[in-house]
């Protein structure tokens, strides 16, 4: 294989590395889009009618869509314009897949999403079928050429970091902990946040503590008898999407409730009404999900773990060396949510708090991984035994710490979550007076609100 087909994942954030140095000192223009092109096409030895291909994944970078050309001309005035990326997330970049060979049969690509949409299929190359993309983003890890990419969304919020007047959040998943080093402490992280021109960093477990008490509500005014179960929806995505399209009769056992992610943003953006919110994601399965029609209001950006690493090697942000601003915003319960299995302790700590007599128990299942996910589904569709009544799915192994854009293996990011959850001074969401100063600001009373009042179960609500 020649140099210019091999890992073509390092190359895209050598790219992408390259935009942020060269943005972060100036406004771009587009003869630093040609000279990033040019750098990359004579290292790598690409081939004249392949320059297209290395200009698509400019764009991509910047959160555009690719157009095949091999001539820039209005990218920079598209990016001062964007205050949101539009769909697709997921996009095909045309100029390689004839050099693909075998590779695509004998990759995952196609064991990827073989249990979702079906959707890569051998032609010329893969192509996509949008509305059944679960955009979860392991095509793009798996595809050595560079056919497949996610756009990257930081060029236009780049933009906005730069401008002093500016209320930005970064709202970071409960799976982020450890991802930058073992040594690298989440006070460290808000203080990087706030040398990019964050106004600050907020633990979106804080949120998943809001929701484990609505669910857990939810769960004890649904679950009457041994034959009544519940579908959890907090978290994923994949799970979501995939119950909604291929199970519809399991889909009204499913909570309505939003996200711990777009909880972050709506109740920031309810206590500040000029924010914006930018979530630090492990897999691109969430930049989907903030473009749903009925949610896309809450994030405006979505950034990986990847992408992050990314960010601050170019901005030459050594994290270990910050100063750190330490705060307990999230419970336990909360912090591992990150983890398979962590929304079912979550939600039971609660359960047996708010109703400890309680004659059915909450007994979770949980699955992790589009296969497993379907055959819990499946065996629930033809009423086949299961022994419980809480179910809880993610579209990834190990949960949120399995996402395809993360910088761990799993079993070492399972114990940076638990280690991180452990350290928490708050036990479990009720004892989170983080959530008291929240729903106080917001006019609420009681943990029981956050249930039984209607605005806020809209706030709280996917559909």
């Amino acid at each position: 294989m020649e140099k210019r087909f091999k890992d073509f994942q390092n190359k895209r954030m050598e790219i992408f590395n390259k935009l942020i140095q060269v943005g972060w000192k100036k406004s771009l223009e587009i003869k630093d889009l040609e000279k990033v092109a040019s750098e990359i096409v004579d290292k790598y030895g690409y081939q004249p009618e392949e320059v297209s291909f290395v200009k698509d994944h400019i764009r991509v970078a910047m959160g555009l869509d690719p157009i095949n050309s091999d001539t820039f001309s209005n990218e920079i005035e598209k990016i001062k314009q964007k205050r949101s990326i539009k769909k697709p997330v997921i996009t095909k970049i045309d100029g390689v897949c004839q050099h693909c060979g075998e590779e695509l049969n004998a990759c995952d690509i196609k064991d990827n999403c073989k249990y979702e949409s079906r959707y890569y299929q051998k032609s010329t190359g893969p192509f996509i079928i949008n509305d059944k993309c679960p955009s979860c983003g392991k095509c793009t890890v798996e595809c050595t050429y560079g056919a497949l990419a996610d756009k990257i969304e930081f060029m236009p919020l780049l933009e906005l970091l730069k401008e002093d007047d500016n209320e930005i959040y970064a709202a970071v998943a409960p799976s982020i902990v450890g991802q930058f080093g073992d040594n690298v402490s989440m006070g460290q992280l808000r203080t990087a946040f706030k040398i990019m021109g964050f106004t600050d960093m907020v633990e979106v477990a804080l949120f998943a503590d809001i929701l484990t008490i609505k669910e857990a509500y939810e769960f004890d005014n649904l679950v009457k008898s041994e034959e009544d179960f519940f579908l959890t929806s907090c978290c994923c995505p994949i799970w979501i999407n995939l119950v909604k399209r291929n199970y519809p009769a399991i889909f009204e056992k499913m909570s309505p409730s939003v996200s711990p992610m777009i909880a972050s943003g709506r109740f920031l953006k309810k206590l500040y009404p000029k924010a914006r919110v930018v979530f630090m994601s492990p897999c691109t399965a969430k930049k989907a999900e903030v473009k749903e029609d009925n949610i896309k209001d809450a994030i405006d950006f979505v950034l990986t773990f990847q992408e992050l690493k990314e960010i601050f090697s170019a901005l030459k942000i050594e994290l270990s060396e910050l100063q750190g601003e330490e705060k307990d915003q999230a419970s336990f319960a909360g912090r591992v949510y990150a983890r398979s299995g962590g929304v079912s302790l979550s939600v039971k700590t609660v359960v047996n708090r708010i109703a400890p007599q309680r004659l059915i128990n909450l007994k979770s299942a949980k699955v992790a991984g589009i296969k497993e996910c379907n055959k819990l589904l499946s065996d629930l569709k033809n009423n086949q035994p299961i022994e419980a009544n809480f179910i809880e799915g993610m579209g990834c192994e190990g949960g949120c710490i399995g996402g395809p854009k993360t910088n761990l293996q799993v079993d070492e990011a399972k114990d940076h979550v638990n280690e991180f959850g452990e350290e928490s001074i708050i036990m479990t969401p009720m004892d989170n007076l983080n959530i008291r100063k929240i729903l106080s600001k917001i006019g609420l009373n009681e943990f029981k609100d956050i249930y039984m009042r209607d605005d806020i179960k809209r706030l709280l609500s996917r559909w």
